[in-house]
């Protein structure tokens, strides 16, 4: 709860990521609160009580969604489909947009490998933007089991690593006002995180 948020405010792709690892985290604990309690909240160090208290009122509210939302077995929670969208949300408009030149760019040096990825995922692949956080996710469960990596995977990773954290980057950005409310005529400033 208070990493989450703090990595909302940060970095909304460590946040998304995050948060999927929590789903799953949810999922591994057969959505059981007591045993969340004890495997995760009681070994948290140095805490009070009432962060204790907001702990478990934060992991109940998401058991909560992921049961009303239908997501138990797999699939995302609605808060993070949201952030899914207004991401490629985002992105569209930056590739629209001919002053991000340096998203354009990593977006399509990164294009190759997101095809790729897209085409072995059946016959409703999903976008562009999601398609990148699930290589990521995927990779970063590879790396908690220590799984090997193959050196293709870590240069096509490094593609798609580069283009979403532009992305975050200028989603901060957008959520502070600092992306399209600027005349068009002011092209002088460069755009680039």
């Amino acid at each position: 709860m208070l990493i989450a948020s703090a990595k909302r405010k940060e970095n909304i792709a460590e946040y998304l990521l995050y948060m999927w690892q929590i789903e799953d985290i949810i999922r591994a604990f057969g959505l059981d609160i007591e045993r969340i309690q004890h495997n995760i909240i009681d070994r948290v160090p140095d805490i009070n009580d009432d962060t204790r208290r907001a702990m478990r009122e934060w992991y109940e509210s998401l058991i909560d969604m992921m049961r009303r939302e239908e997501v138990v077995g797999g699939g995302h929670l609605q808060i993070n489909r949201n952030t899914i969208g207004d991401l490629a949300d985002l992105h569209r408009r930056l590739l629209a947009d001919g002053r991000y030149q340096d998203y354009t760019k990593a977006f399509y040096d990164a294009l190759p490998v997101i095809v790729d990825l897209r085409s072995r995922s059946g016959e409703n692949p999903p976008g562009e933007v999601e398609t990148c956080f699930n290589a990521l996710y995927a990779t970063l469960l590879m790396r908690m089991k220590k799984q090997e990596i193959s050196p293709a995977t870590t240069d096509a990773l490094a593609k798609i690593t580069r283009m979403t954290a532009l992305l975050a980057a200028y989603y901060a950005k957008d959520e502070r006002g600092e992306l399209f409310g600027k005349d068009e005529d002011d092209t002088d400033e460069t755009h680039s995180c």
